[in-house]
């Protein structure tokens, strides 16, 4: 009689071009044994011309997987292959989280989920001021912006080297959003709450710019969605002048919970043990 394991065997995956660096497997590793789940969960890296077609494999079973991520440069193609990407995704434009319901492609994006429950975690009460300051407006911005305005904060200022980008996005996510050039960081951040540099400023050890943060409130926290140094010099800077710093690793930690949790059936907690095993693992690469 044939061994049947293989069929029952959920099978999970993060695709992107490149994606050998990716730390997805590990922490998805990590809780498959945390529940003594029989499952896995691999790296695909995926060329994009060849992305369509490993799409079309997901959806008629051929890949026996029933889901996965989708990192860059996919996230815009997997919204548009999905059959029901849900309203988050719909107004990103991007999905990072797939999965198989009933015959069909699912699309969700958590990173703005990951992005807040960091924070959450890190610096609860983060979103009692008013008043938020995004430093650039890349793709990465997008579901910064979307969850920080949906948590009710009533300003969020973007502000871009150029500023039309910065525009696009204030016209994407409604009328609490405000654009700027680089040269008026400073008067926006004139009692804000909220810092978030979401730029590849100071990423694996790169120069970043001297920000003076002194005209943020007291009490203001500020983050960065780099997490390779953990400490990164924008974060540096900040808590030499005194303000509170969440580092970037919890975002990419708790972005990738829902999606575990829809393809293995049970919901994963993002914990010091799984942080801890992370951050080894950045130490020795």
């Amino acid at each position: 009689m044939d061994d049947s394991r293989e069929t029952l065997t959920k099978r999970a995956f993060v695709t992107g071009y490149p994606v050998r660096h990716s730390r997805s497997p590990l922490i998805h590793g990590h809780w498959l044994k945390t529940f003594s789940i029989d499952g896995s969960y691999v790296a695909r890296e995926i060329a994009p011309d060849d992305f369509p077609a490993f799409i079309g494999s997901l959806k008629d079973g051929s890949s026996l997987f029933c889901g996965g991520n989708v990192t860059i440069p996919h996230k815009e193609t997997a919204f548009q292959l999905a059959d029901r990407p849900d309203e988050l995704a719909e107004e990103l434009g991007a999905a990072n989280t797939l999965w198989l319901e009933e015959g069909q492609l699912l699309a969700t994006n958590t990173d703005g989920h990951g992005f807040v429950s960091n924070l959450d975690a890190r610096q609860p009460g983060w979103d009692a001021s008013d008043v938020a300051v995004v430093l650039g407006a890349g793709g990465a911005s997008r579901a910064v912006i979307q969850a920080v305005r949906d948590r009710g904060i009533g300003e969020i200022h973007v502000v871009n080297r150029t500023v039309e980008r910065a525009r696009e996005l204030a016209d994407r996510f409604g009328p609490r959003v405000h654009a700027h050039p680089i040269g008026a960081l400073r008067e926006v951040m004139t009692n804000a709450g909220l810092f978030v540099n979401t730029t590849s400023l100071g990423m694996d050890g790169d120069r970043a710019p001297e920000i003076d943060f002194s005209p943020l409130r007291s009490g203001a926290v500020v983050t960065d969605i780099v997490y390779v140094p953990l400490m990164t010099q924008i974060l540096s800077q900040a808590e030499e002048q005194g303000f509170v710093v969440v580092d970037g690793l919890g975002m990419l930690l708790h972005q990738a919970a829902p999606g575990f949790e829809k393809w293995f059936g049970r919901r994963p907690v993002v914990d010091d043990t799984l942080r801890n095993l992370i951050i080894a693992d950045m130490e020795r690469h």
